[in-house]
């Protein structure tokens, strides 16, 4: 197809579930991609000598010769493309923040929309699982070292994915009881079925991968007694699992939930199945989620799937200052989701029985810009009102499990005790011990904490080789 013809092609829309519909559902809110669109959209890029949206990606993906073999119908070849260098490709296409990342690099983007690499991504992923096309590339040397992985979260998964092709024996303990750190326990099924998370870790097994989980390393064993047991290196993907909450009167009251707790019982420990699980959740008819990043949007519109009847997200900044994704802000607006903006809790009210009745709040209006650059919201004097609410979820971020850094003597962390670790080798102050991911940097996106993996195995192979 000519380039004239090429520049012509509008960004194809993803089908999506009615609004009305999936607020009362779980299933996957985006359809995704017919090999029709798909071929369309991906005809769409016009192969860049430079590409940029290379730079953008934290995991190095050819983004053009997948697309390119997207665009010949080579749908399979794509996808094996994609996993030369992401081994979570279904993943990726679903919770990258390709927006901000490599779509933000497009070149297309300058004059219109720019080429929608996530949806390509997710397209070819799907398509080659549809098609029990997945092939396991053969691993041609063994290396006799063996590698020791903390945590099956992104990072995790991703050292262990690039370290066994490396021809290395490779072994994850997790200390949950299913694989996939927070892509399990975090994140909804309507934005990330559990069978795809499921089918990327079986892929791994296949590879060669050990799992072992329900294994909570800093208590059935330390990093030291892995390194006793013949590890010659261990990578620490443990995340920032620990829940944050304001210190505000109130929080002890029953019916207040950390985001953690909330969407653990609902995504890990399936009670939104109910009664097929009998998980306990509380089900809010008046709920109030805390925060403004995409754990409130996760939490609020689980909440709306439960059977609430009004879901109040309360934010202290302007949507300008709110971290969630737009495409997450957007569907939870569509599925009726009250946003209450430049508000900030100050307590919790509650009954005789000691649960939660409502929540009080201040008014805000935004001053000067603080250490993060966005403008610090400053309260309104006597704009204090009260919301009635059930059920409060505080999705404020989350701090670093200090299991793992208590056990392990000579570990470095800064002062919110996360992990020091170099940012490109993700190297810590113990020899043989590497970190990345959450542990690292806070909570932050699936795609940096993968990347933090690419950059940590190639560490690690080099390491344990020169020994």
């Amino acid at each position: 197809m000519e380039m004239k013809e090429r520049l012509k092609i509008p960004r194809q829309p993803m089908p999506e579930q009615d609004p009305q519909v999936r607020k009362r559902n779980f299933e996957e809110v985006p359809l995704g991609y017919t090999p029709e669109v798909a071929k369309a959209e991906a005809l769409r890029c016009i192969q860049c000598k430079k590409p940029e949206c290379v730079e953008g990606c934290p995991v190095e993906v050819d983004i053009p010769g997948f697309i390119a073999l997207i665009a010949e119908g080579k749908f399979i070849d794509a996808a094996r493309k994609i996993k030369q260098t992401n081994a979570l490709p279904a993943v990726c296409g679903r919770v990258c923040p390709q927006e901000v990342q490599c779509e933000i690099r497009c070149v297309r983007g300058r004059k219109g929309e720019p080429v929608a690499i996530g949806r390509l991504e997710r397209f070819v992923a799907d398509y080659e699982r549809a098609a029990g096309e997945v092939s396991i590339p053969k691993i041609e040397t063994q290396t006799g070292k063996k590698i020791a992985i903390v945590g099956s979260g992104p990072s995790g998964l991703t050292v262990a994915g690039d370290l066994v092709q490396m021809g290395h024996d490779v072994t994850i303990f997790e200390a949950l009881h299913a694989a996939g750190g927070v892509l399990v326990y975090g994140i909804p099924e309507f934005r990330l079925p559990k069978a795809i998370v499921a089918s990327e870790v079986d892929y791994l097994k296949k590879l060669g991968v050990k799992i072992e989980t329900s294994n909570v390393i800093g208590k059935v064993a330390t990093v030291d007694e892995l390194f006793a047991e013949g590890y010659d290196a261990v990578f620490l993907g443990t995340g920032a699992g620990l829940p944050s909450f304001m210190n505000i009167p109130g929080e002890n009251l029953n019916g207040v939930y950390s985001a953690n707790e909330y969407l653990t019982r609902s995504n890990l420990m399936k009670a939104y199945r109910f009664p097929e699980y009998d998980t306990p959740i509380v089900r809010g008819k008046n709920v109030a989620v805390i925060g403004g990043g995409n754990v409130a949007m996760d939490s609020a519109r689980t909440a709306m799937r439960l059977g609430a009847d009004h879901v109040y997200l309360v934010y202290r900044r302007s949507r300008q200052e709110m971290p969630a994704r737009i495409e997450e802000i957007h569907h939870a607006e569509e599925e009726g989701i009250e946003l209450h903006l430049l508000t900030n809790p100050i307590r919790y009210i509650g009954n005789d029985k000691g649960w939660v009745t409502g929540i009080e709040c201040l008014r805000m209006e935004l001053g000067e810009p603080d250490d993060s650059g966005r403008r610090r919201p400053v309260p309104i004097k006597g704009s204090e009102f009260v919301k009635d609410v059930d059920t409060v979820v505080v999705a404020i971020g989350a701090g670093s499990n200090p299991l793992v850094q208590s056990t392990t003597p000579g570990l470095d962390t800064n002062k919110w005790n996360y992990i020091i670790a170099d940012e490109e080798t993700g190297q810590t102050s113990r020899e043989g011990v590497f970190a990345g991911g959450d542990i690292v940097t806070g909570a932050a996106t699936v795609i940096l904490a993968m990347g933090a993996g690419r950059k940590a195995a190639r560490a690690i192979h080099k390491y344990v080789m020169s020994k």
